[in-house]
């Protein structure tokens, strides 16, 4: 059904910020999960209503016109009133929420997100959840840009106080060595994970801040791939007990000892735009730390205590 002539809608706008910052029909399309047909369409219907053009959707990218740069601010302060209205209204014990969109990285993948949605659908009973896994980085862009509600990924090494977002920390956990059964390390070249992604580069910073350079040949994005050499007697990693535990086939087949060098911990955080959801990242947060505890962290204590207290909820 088409749109009242002259109505101006939270969608309408939404699309319209949407496309204003990725600066292309078709990528506002992906980020809404709509056809690019409804994006041009809901556009159309918003500069009628409000009698102007927003966007100079002929130029590659997308620009946005000075009636657009007006209205985006407005446009925002919409959008954040109406989730902090919706939020608002979830507080007592989350079933106001009609949808979340949640980020979650991928080291939680097989076992505590499963779990986690299938706790929260149980409050949130009229919820719709739209989860998206993906490396670190690239969750907290998404999350930067309004594409995600809460994201769930490791914080940077360097990472500085944001004033945009509220922080919830979940998880501290200590990277450690990974060896063929009994070998010594200086035998072995290292196997490192990609500096591609966030941990990898974190691990590359540490050697490099402590004079260190290892003989290495593989580069690999996979803790399977790479604790599958290491037990194959390939050469040793760098790796967590998180990982560890995504990889769980191999963790019998291979030795996990303290660094050889100085220690190298990392921490794992719940974080949201600041002021938009009221309480439900803090009450997500609560849910999510006894997950981890039962599934994650009791069986490597098991397994490894000396990893205690390094390997913590926070």
């Amino acid at each position: 059904m088409a749109e009242a002539e002259g109505r101006v809608t939270l969608w309408g706008i939404e699309v319209f910020v949407a496309a204003a910052e990725e600066g292309s029909i078709s990528a506002a399309a992906r980020r809404l999960g709509v056809s690019p047909s409804a994006i041009s369409q809901q556009l159309t219907v918003l500069e009628a209503a409000l009698g102007a053009t927003l966007l100079d959707r002929a130029s590659r990218p997308v620009q946005v016109t000075p009636a657009g740069a007006m209205f985006r601010r407005h446009a925002q302060t919409i959008l954040n009133a109406a989730s902090e209205a919706r939020a608002e209204l979830a507080m007592a014990d989350l079933s106001g929420l009609t949808t979340l969109r949640l980020g979650v990285i991928e080291d939680f993948d097989s076992d505590v997100t499963p779990r986690l949605l299938s706790a929260l659908a149980k409050d949130l009973k009229g919820c719709r959840f739209l989860l998206e896994t993906g490396a670190s980085h690239r969750l907290m862009d998404q999350l930067e840009a309004r594409a995600l509600d809460i994201v769930i990924a490791a914080d940077s090494a360097d990472q500085t106080p944001e004033d945009w977002r509220e922080v919830h920390p979940i998880l501290s956990e200590p990277f450690v060595a990974v060896t063929p059964p009994g070998a010594r390390i200086d035998d072995l070249p290292l196997i490192l994970y990609t500096a591609r992604h966030l941990m990898g580069r974190q691990i590359a910073a540490h050697l490099a801040r402590h004079g260190l350079k290892p003989a290495h040949r593989f580069e690999l994005d996979s803790y399977a791939a790479i604790l599958a050499m290491v037990a194959g007697g390939e050469g040793w990693t760098i790796l967590t007990p998180l990982a560890l535990h995504q990889a769980r086939a191999f963790r019998d087949k291979v030795e996990v000892r303290p660094l050889p060098f100085p220690a190298l911990s990392r921490t794992l955080s719940l974080s949201a735009r600041a002021g938009i959801l009221q309480g439900v990242p803090t009450q997500i947060a609560q849910r999510l730390k006894p997950l981890i505890e039962e599934v994650v962290i009791s069986p490597a204590l098991k397994t490894t205590p000396w990893l205690a207290p390094a390997l913590r909820v926070l």
